[in-house]
């Protein structure tokens, strides 16, 4: 088994961004994806989802970004994130399913049910959409309705005519209201009532919106979407569901869900069809318990007060796509950061043996 310099776990923008520029260092290295096929989680959103739609993709260095037209996002983005792995003959090999990640003698080893690498540095970009949050909320399993995550969100035609309770304040849940106000009747609920952004998201405002979350990271608390700090801003596509006074009638959580609704705690009851949960996710690196990277506030801690991708507890890791680099321009960032941390890494000499020991 060869020992290779260093390993990318995941092949979405973080990981593709990482490996590119691994590749212009000169650091050989292998890049396991989890997925049959290039696209990382963009391949997984609804159909209905287009390109006009999205937040915004950046792209990928040496690359331009995939144009905003009317085709369905989870072709287009993949399609693109394809043949950029053929133009810069990335390293992919896919589909490997990663169980764990230990450290024998020094050396990291990557397990998985389709082989075991070695490697002396790893970076991990696995994001976070495998990792779907869903709170549990008393009688949730009584529901007699369909409830999905965002994960599993089939699209707004098929809640046509339907009620449907969408939960959590981040842009999803915005972003589900604005398509279903239209075509079902919709309920919002929020733990708290959500933050607008009406000042315009200059520069300077995302700069400062991005260090609030690296403030979580340097301290090794586990780390915020961006979005949670930027606020939320109605885009053109949303504004049907403005005027309709969708983002005016939010309800503060319902106390439990009942086989053909939910009852709030001042005793209300809404009858409602369906339950689309918009409560975001949390970051996968499940795998890489055994090496002890989480400091006892639960979170990662990485260098340059959270503005690296460097793991404090051990330079051997770099992570991108968490924290402050979860975003398409964060993740591409930070695959440059992980290139520079894992050959500044390999550069460092070894520790001298003491001889009389």
């Amino acid at each position: 088994m060869d020992l290779l310099d260093s390993i990318v776990i995941g092949a979405g923008q973080a990981g593709l961004s990482s490996s590119y520029h691994l590749r212009r260092l000169g650091i050989p290295h292998l890049v396991l994806d989890a997925d049959d096929a290039p696209g990382g989680a963009w391949q997984h959103r609804w159909d209905a989802l287009t390109m006009q739609d999205v937040h915004g993709v950046a792209e990928l260095p040496g690359s331009v970004p995939p144009p905003r037209t009317s085709a369905r996002a989870n072709t287009a983005v993949p399609a693109t994130f394809a043949a950029y792995e053929r133009e810069h003959e990335l390293p992919v090999r896919r589909p490997v399913h990663v169980d764990r990640v230990t450290d024998e003698d020094g050396i990291l080893v990557v397990h998985a049910a389709e082989g075991t690498w070695r490697a002396r540095t790893l970076v991990n970009a696995t994001g976070t959409w495998t990792q779907p949050f869903l709170p549990h909320y008393p009688g949730m399993e009584t529901f007699l309705g369909e409830q999905f995550h965002t994960v599993d969100y089939p699209g707004p035609e098929h809640f046509r005519g339907r009620r449907v309770l969408v939960v959590g304040g981040g842009a999803s849940a915005v972003q589900f209201l604005g398509a279903l106000a239209p075509i079902a009747d919709v309920l919002w609920a929020t733990r708290r009532p959500p933050v607008w952004r009406t000042d315009d998201f200059t520069p300077e405002a995302g700069a400062a919106a991005v260090a609030l979350v690296e403030q979580r990271v340097a301290r090794g608390l586990a780390p915020q979407s961006v979005v949670s700090v930027t606020g939320l801003m109605l885009r053109p596509q949303e504004q049907e569901a403005a005027r309709r006074g969708v983002y005016d009638a939010r309800r503060p959580m319902f106390q439990r869900i009942e086989p053909d609704g939910v009852r709030w705690a001042d005793g209300s009851f809404e009858r409602v069809d369906a339950i689309l949960w918009a409560t975001g996710f949390r970051p996968a690196i499940g795998h890489l318990a055994p090496l002890h990277l989480r400091s006892a506030l639960g979170g990662i801690q990485l260098d340059h007060d959270g503005r690296g991708t460097t793991a404090v507890k051990d330079p051997r890791i770099q992570l991108v796509g968490y924290g402050p680099s979860a975003s398409t321009i964060g993740a591409n960032r930070a695959g440059r950061t992980a290139a520079r941390g894992v050959q500044q890494y390999l550069r460092t000499p070894a520790p001298a043996l003491d001889a009389t020991a």
